[in-house]
């Protein structure tokens, strides 16, 4: 049952418009009034979702697949090798050196709500510089580890959320990265403004100096690397995810270019991989552009390793570190997978990477640049039951080709990562094995902030156990600098279209029909079904949308949300005010409209997307929905964006999701459309 939420409506003109908001009284986080309302959503909801057995059954099924554990992206470092392992039986994951834990953050808090949110070795591998925070708000402190003893120092610098760190030669401090204390700057500007610090161990945080970024404009997010083998530092200045420019001990080196760089510097030679001139990337002067998208290189000794996405699925080359001479390709567990950034230490001829698929958990990898032979490092093990995963492409609305990953139980599947090598297309349906005829379907995608969806592992797919999909959508990375700027500003239409177009691709082939099909996005992908909820409530029957962004006209005033101006554009701005408006998912609620089933979760603790949206959608369409069927809100506390959530706030916030999805796709309710 919908919650009777109080309507005042605020009139805003913007641009010559007039903006009607009834819920404006809803972005108040510190109000009793909005607490009373969010107690009373949430009761709601769990009355709703706690007495289906869908949910129940979700939950234990969750468990024991996320339980299974994980590992994260390597660093190699002075011939040591640091990883983040989270075991079976741990919340959060656990910080290894060479096989042996060296920083535990389960053991920082009873709740298990303190996570480890960055660390950055020294270049001898004896110290380390790391960052912990709370309850999910991701405004990391930054400590230091002695790692033979596993002895704290005294350093606690805090505002250092997601800190770049690069030590001195002698260790005897260390450049890094930090945001503005409040009360050094206006209210709300000490969510912007990164500057890069110099701290010697000992002296007082308050008294380091500022090195880097003093004048620069208030949105740029500065990053400082080392080189290895040498004293220079690199200073990356981005403006958005699109264009950046970088300096060399402090000097401009790559500056006023319309693109983005990765450099890494070994003694006194630069490596500069950009997509300047090479939407699809390059390293100059070393390996060009190809027909595949470069998305990350690695020097060991003799050789250049490189990751490219083959129609958003990984490729792993090896090259000759003077030619660019492509020496062999690496054979991957799978045909359709995800590599994880690599690691190396130029000094030594191996590198490391994590690698996973629909099919297969997570695993470290090292490799033999030499050889192309790879040995297992870490490998989590799952109860998972075999899968059919295929690649296929559909046409978007402006007849743009577009690659979707469809997974499906395989009931005579053996090999793990079935697949028909991603050679299918059009609408023809897959030659895996498995159910006939229409079935229960989720469908998701992301389409932003030049960010790759690729075929990687998700517990919930296998505790989903139906046919899942996943869109490769333009804004993101999947095909290189071109395809994330047809989907970002005034062409973000066109991400919502490539997505409505994959579940009409669904429904058309066979998989399944609108009244089985459902859709799941978070954050960016959270506007995005916001987004397909408003413009085509017909097509699905169930909606979840996690941590969004709705109201599309006022974003940029929360938390850190004017950085991404630069991905969406700012709504002061009057040209793009109108295609903000065209699509803003929040002011396309309308009155009667016959809506699917939508499940809406946010945090309070969300440093990010600021639940305001959640909160006034929800409002919104409980009013508005002719349907009668339910519009639920989901309000974690403890908890942020979900960076650093403790195993078993995932498992709970998980169980509600598809929980949710399989009631309203599988239950008795599920609706006749």
């Amino acid at each position: 049952m919908a919650i009777p939420t109080r309507r005042q409506v605020v009139a805003e003109v913007m641009h010559g418009e007039r903006i009607e908001d009834p819920y404006r009284w809803l972005e108040d986080s510190d109000s009793t009034e909005v607490a009373a309302w969010t107690e009373a959503q949430n009761a709601a909801t769990r009355a709703a979702l706690d007495a289906r057995p869908e949910r129940a059954a979700m939950a234990a099924r969750l468990r024991e697949l996320v339980d299974c554990g994980s590992v994260s992206a390597p660093k190699a470092v002075a011939g040591h090798l640091f990883y983040q392992r989270r075991s079976p039986g741990q919340d959060q994951p656990v910080l290894y050196m060479d096989g042996r834990p060296l920083l535990d953050p389960n053991t920082a808090s009873a709740a298990a709500t303190v996570s480890l949110d960055w660390w950055w070795p020294s270049r001898d591998a004896r110290l380390l510089a790391f960052g912990y925070s709370d309850h999910g708000d991701e405004w990391s402190t930054l400590h230091v580890l002695d790692t033979p003893t596993g002895e704290r120092l005294a350093e606690a610098i805090p505002r250092t959320r997601y800190a770049s760190v690069v030590w001195d030669e002698d260790n005897g401090g260390f450049h890094y990265t930090r945001y503005p204390r409040p009360g050094e700057v206006p209210a709300g500007e000490e969510f912007y403004g990164r500057k890069v610090y110099h701290h010697r161990l000992g002296a007082p945080h308050a008294q380091d100096p500022l090195v880097f970024g003093e004048g620069l404009p208030l949105h740029d997010m500065v990053s400082v690397h080392g080189a290895h083998g040498g004293s220079h530092l690199i200073y990356t200045v981005n403006h958005g995810w699109s264009r950046d420019d970088v300096y060399l001990d402090g000097q401009p080196l790559l500056v006023g270019r319309d693109a983005l760089h990765q450099v890494e510097m070994v003694g006194e030679t630069l490596y500069v991989m950009t997509n300047d001139g090479a939407p699809r990337w390059k390293i100059a002067d070393l390996l060009p552009e190809g027909e595949d998208v470069l998305q990350d290189f690695a020097i060991a000794g003799d050789y250049v390793v490189a990751s490219y996405l083959h129609d958003a699925a990984a490729r792993l080359t090896v090259h000759h570190r003077q030619s660019g001479v492509l020496l062999r390709e690496v054979a991957l567990p799978d045909k359709l997978g995800t590599i994880g950034a690599l690691s190396a230490d130029p000094a030594r001829p191996e590198a490391y990477f994590t690698y996973s698929s629909f099919a297969r958990p997570p695993m470290l990898l090292r490799l033999d640049p030499a050889t192309g032979a790879t040995e297992t490092v870490v490998a989590v093990q799952a109860p998972t039951r075999p899968v059919s995963v295929v690649r296929e492409f559909y046409t978007s609305r402006d007849g743009t080709r577009i690659p979707m990953f469809i997974v499906r139980p395989a009931a005579g599947a053996t090999e793990a990562g079935a697949s028909d090598g991603g050679r299918s297309g059009g609408c023809s349906r897959p030659t895996g094995s498995g159910p006939a005829g229409p079935q229960p379907t989720v469908l998701t995608g992301y389409g932003g902030f030049n960010i790759a969806r690729t075929p990687s592992w998700d517990p919930a797919v296998h505790a989903w156990g139906g046919t899942f999909a996943l869109a490769c959508l333009r804004g993101g990375s999947e095909y290189g600098e071109t395809w994330h700027r047809a989907g970002m500003g005034a062409n973000k239409q066109n991400v919502f279209d490539d997505f409505i177009a994959a579940a009409e691709h669904l429904c058309r082939a066979g998989y399944t029909t609108p009244a089985l099909l459902g859709i799941e996005g978070r954050s960016n992908g959270g506007l995005l079904v916001g987004a397909a909820l408003t413009q085509r409530p017909d097509l699905f029957a169930a909606v979840v949308c996690g941590v969004p962004l709705l109201d599309m006209l006022r974003f940029d005033r929360f938390l850190i949300a004017a950085l991404w101006n630069s991905e969406y554009g700012a709504p002061g701005d009057p040209e793009a005010f109108g295609w903000l408006r065209a699509y803003s998912p929040y002011h396309h609620v309308r009155e009667g409209a016959d809506y699917p089933a939508v499940l809406l979760f946010t945090a309070a603790s969300d440093t990010r997307v600021h639940p305001m949206h959640a909160r006034k959608m929800t409002a919104r369409m409980q009013a508005a929905t002719g349907s009668g069927r339910p519009i639920l809100l989901r309000v974690e506390f403890e908890a942020g964006h979900g960076v650093g959530k403790p195993v078993h706030k995932v498992v709970d916030e998980q169980a509600d999701v598809w929980g949710f999805l399989a009631w309203r796709l599988r239950g008795e309710a599920a609706p006749v459309r």
